[in-house]
């Protein structure tokens, strides 16, 4: 199994949708970090806490932009994305990631 840290891995300050946003962005991370793990293992554990906070576009681009983009469908995500965190006020990001991979629809041409 895989993990990802995000504040070690990728940022504690983790911001904005697209790379015009800046540099630590949800574009990049699916792209770069959350999308190769997940095609390359069966099981990937993102650690979500230790950040200063989320924004939800952040959270949409990068989780809701892994069903959006056609990569993976909620039921595959559910088998393979394992979301930790050990402060418990980083549930409400858990459950908020898990809403928008459940909301999520496929883009037309994907």
């Amino acid at each position: 199994m895989k993990t990802i840290n995000i504040a070690k891995d990728y940022s504690d300050t983790p911001l904005g949708r697209f790379p015009a946003d800046g540099e630590f962005n949800g574009t990049r991370f699916r792209e770069e970090y959350l999308r190769p793990a997940l095609t390359g293992e069966d099981k990937v554990s993102v650690q979500i806490d230790g950040v200063e906070g989320y924004g939800s576009s952040f959270l949409e681009e990068a989780f809701g932009g892994l069903v959006r983009r056609g990569y993976f469908t909620p039921d595959q995500l559910k088998q393979k994305l394992d979301l930790t965190y050990q402060d418990q006020d980083f549930k409400m990001y858990r459950d908020l990631i898990w809403r928008y991979i459940n909301e999520a629809k496929p883009e037309k041409g994907q």
